[in-house]
């Protein structure tokens, strides 16, 4: 269920109905099933229905009993069954079986403190005519989207994707230059900023409250990832506790009226998860999973592995390495420039589900909720190593020696990298940052033009992480950086991939890993229970032991990535030249096309590896001409 929706600011003029369908008809993609328009002075939705629940009367708009409140959702609210019992015996009637009305009756009922009963993934409007109120959430993890913008014109819009917006002929087209800044060092645009100076996303736990008597956009924070300590129990009594939470976690997300599977890359996380639904489920599960040509990223056999144990009805679908068609359909899809080059299996993993399901569970979360990513492991070394030393010894130090690299073979092995040394030379944040980046700030300060850098006005992309850091419940260097990519890597990259991929083809991604109750319990958790001995998702893996096979849980994290580097050598060398170094970026000025042209010729000739960069790039070159023809 995809929305478009309208608020008007200054007053109650009727708004344009074949704007509001226009608009929302850029959405047909995320709701293909119905599409419903609702208008009255003032307010107009916009509604796109993919139907899952309640298939046969769960349309949208949806109103109370007299019409006076009327929501847009999108999403799941996988304990309506439970909330709906709670709302009726308080004497609220319900029309339907669909998760979307206890959202009108729960606004009736509790209000802003709605959004707190509600266990699941959402984006929604309520406008409330008696209270002459507009509210609007987003879940706790971010896992559905929702943008938003105030026009100039005073009408305030807001929607599931950006090219909605973007599609008003009142909406501002400025590039928000700190938000350049934040794509080429991050690969995406963390929230709340967009690429565009004039529209904002709703961060993940924010709702706003807009009346006709207080039109100041304030986002209000409800929720955030609480990092509370667990009390002192035993390693076993916490692994049975995990599985019993995990296990509920799943069974609450197979709640649906149409044909359900899940994601199997062969990995631990959407191992697990299938594991769990094969035990909850009574027919077997559909899986899907990718396969790779090249050994180096093919996890398939893991996959075909654990669909044997469980029994799945498992399908692979081959990824050929020239599948680099789909990068201008890519920027297309996600509205901004989007780095991420595992957005191509992506988009093929959801495609071949699509063709057997409507719903498909993914293993999302498991990484920043366990710890699992390979940089926390480095994190955590360069954290020993800084807390010994002074910051005022190693930034002259390890800078020297990050100026040396590759001359200082003499270090011990894993400070054997230029990027190390460069990390050490800097405080914790610093050094999170430089280890995440894309383009470090050197290469950043080559790629911009002098009129950018002075337009940034000294601005810098590591704040994003420092604002978090600085509301950060827990200072327990882990959990810290966690934290920091749950507000960041998480929502900004990982759940924005597999919603664009996933809605590219009206399929549901639900993603149990990240219910927002495991998510709090797991948090609390002891740091050491999630990275031991260079272990990471320590626990997770040990109470998954009866369920998974040693070589699933224990061999190296591989990934879910594409053969860049040889791409960029090989298949892509014409049109990587052609892209970059044509007028597109130039006729921008926000780059030094000299600096371009010196990494292109470097990773061509084997002399630097510079394919993310690169990628980065021409991702954003092909923005710059779906916004052309956008226009």
């Amino acid at each position: 269920m995809r929305n478009c929706r309208y608020f008007d600011t200054q007053g109650k003029r009727e708004i344009d109905r074949q704007i509001i369908n226009e608009l929302n008809q850029t959405q047909t993609h995320r709701g293909p099933d119905e599409g419903e328009l609702y208008l009255e002075p003032g307010v107009g939705f916009g509604h796109r229905r993919l139907s899952i629940m309640d298939v046969s009367s769960g349309q949208q708009p949806l109103f109370n009993e007299d019409g006076s409140v009327v929501v847009i959702f999108n999403g799941e609210i996988y304990n309506y069954q439970e909330l709906a019992k709670e709302l009726e015996a308080r004497g609220h009637q319900f029309r339907t079986h669909c998760d979307t009305e206890v959202i009108v009756h729960g606004w009736e009922e509790w209000g802003e403190q709605c959004v707190d009963r509600f266990r699941g993934m959402f984006a929604f409007g309520v406008w409330d005519r008696n209270q002459d109120t507009l509210f609007i959430a987003r879940d706790r993890l971010g896992i559905k989207p929702l943008y938003y913008a105030l026009l100039t014109n005073g009408l305030f819009i807001f929607s599931s994707e950006l090219k909605a917006i973007h599609a008003h002929p009142e909406f501002v087209k400025e590039f928000d230059h700190l938000a350049i800044e934040e794509y080429f060092a991050y690969g995406y645009v963390p929230e709340p900023r967009t690429i565009y100076k004039y529209a904002q996303k709703l961060s993940p736990g924010y709702s706003i409250k807009l009346t006709q008597h207080n039109r100041q956009i304030q986002p209000r924070q409800y929720w955030d990832v609480p990092f509370a300590s667990l009390s002192d129990v035993s390693e076993q009594v916490i692994e049975q506790e995990l599985i019993t939470r995990f296990r509920e976690a799943v069974d609450i997300h197979l709640m649906s009226e149409v044909p359900l599977g899940a994601f199997l890359s062969g990995g631990v996380d959407s191992s697990a998860v299938v594991a769990m639904m094969s035990g909850l489920m009574k027919e077997p599960v559909n899986t899907c999973s990718i396969s790779f040509a090249n050994p180096s990223f093919d996890e398939s056999k893991y996959a075909r592995e654990v669909a044997h144990r469980y029994h799945t009805k498992h399908y692979v679908d081959q990824v050929e390495q020239d599948d680099f068609d789909l990068i201008d359909k890519l920027a297309f899809l996600y509205d901004e420039p989007f780095a991420d080059s595992s957005a191509i299996p992506t988009y093929r993993v959801c495609e071949l589900a699509r063709k057997r399901v409507t719903v498909a569970l993914s293993g999302d979360g498991g990484d920043e909720n366990f710890a699992g990513y390979r940089r926390y492991r480095w994190h955590m070394y360069e954290e020993q190593l800084r807390s010994r030393l002074p910051i005022g010894l190693r930034k002259p130090l390890f800078g020297l020696l990050g100026r040396l690299y590759p001359k200082a073979d003499w270090a011990p092995k894993f400070l054997r990298a230029r990027a190390t040394f460069e990390a050490l030379a800097r405080d914790s944040i610093e050094g999170y940052f430089h280890s995440v980046s894309i383009m470090d700030d050197n290469m950043r300060d080559q790629l911009f033009s002098r009129d950018l850098k002075k337009s940034l006005n000294g601005y810098h992309a590591a704040e994003i992480l420092r604002h978090h850091a600085d509301k950060s419940p827990t200072q327990d260097p882990l959990s810290l950086i966690q934290y920091l990519d749950m507000k960041t890597y998480l929502v900004g990259d990982i759940l924005t991939k597999v919603d664009r991929a996933s809605m590219a083809h009206s399929l549901e991604v639900r993603v149990p890993l990240l219910d927002h109750k495991l998510v709090e319990w797991i948090s609390g958790l002891p740091a050491s229970m999630k990275l031991s001995n260079n272990q990471g998702k320590y626990i997770f893996k040990k109470a998954l032991e009866p369920y998974l096979p040693n070589d699933v849980l224990y061999r190296n994290k591989m990934g879910f990535s594409v053969p860049l580097a040889e791409w960029f050598r090989k298949s892509l060398r014409n049109r990587v030249r052609e892209s970059l170094l044509g007028k597109t970026l130039a006729e921008t000025e926000l780059f030094n096309m000299d600096f371009i042209e010196k990494m292109i010729d470097q990773h061509q000739s084997g002399r630097r590896d510079y394919s993310a960069p690169l990628w980065t790039l021409l991702m954003f070159e092909s923005f710059l001409r779906s916004v052309h023809n956008k226009a």
